[in-house]
């Protein structure tokens, strides 16, 4: 029986985690969504997740988490621009002062950056839908309030 019970235990250890994103994306019903939050991923991972962390917890008091943050909820306009640009200066996040400049990613297109924003904003318990990169470009010619 205890061979059993670690033979058990040891494939429960070994057999792949599921991450709640992965669970979120799969909860997405709309085809188009889902094509640009896949995407959106994949770019976030390579261009985001070294800072923000895959799982968009941020580093401690470093630097600020998007999931469940009220500076990053608040305004897709002003993230769209924040991805382009970057920022600097303090901001408050969930409470929490942060002061480490963002750097700016000029080499992401209006597309990459709607992919990005469709997978963050339709991930973590929200479900904002299709970010276009129609509505990327007219958020990156006007700068939003900070």
């Amino acid at each position: 029986m205890r061979k059993y019970l670690i033979i058990l235990l040891f494939a429960a250890a070994c057999s792949p985690k599921s991450s709640n994103e992965e669970n979120t994306l799969a909860q997405i019903q709309d085809p188009e969504v889902m094509k640009y939050a896949v995407e959106g991923k994949t770019i976030y991972e390579n261009h985001c997740g070294n800072c923000h962390q895959n799982d968009g917890l941020g580093l401690g008091k470093l630097i600020p988490p998007l999931r469940e943050s009220d500076y990053f909820q608040a305004s897709v306009h002003r993230t769209v621009w924040i991805m382009k640009y970057g920022q600097e200066g303090e901001i408050v996040v969930n409470g929490q002062i942060y002061n480490q400049a963002m750097p700016a990613s000029p080499q992401l297109t209006p597309l990459e950056i709607s992919q990005i924003s469709t997978y963050l904003y339709n991930i973590w318990g929200m479900n904002e839908g299709k970010i276009t990169s129609k509505q990327v470009e007219k958020y990156l010619q006007e700068k939003p309030e900070f």
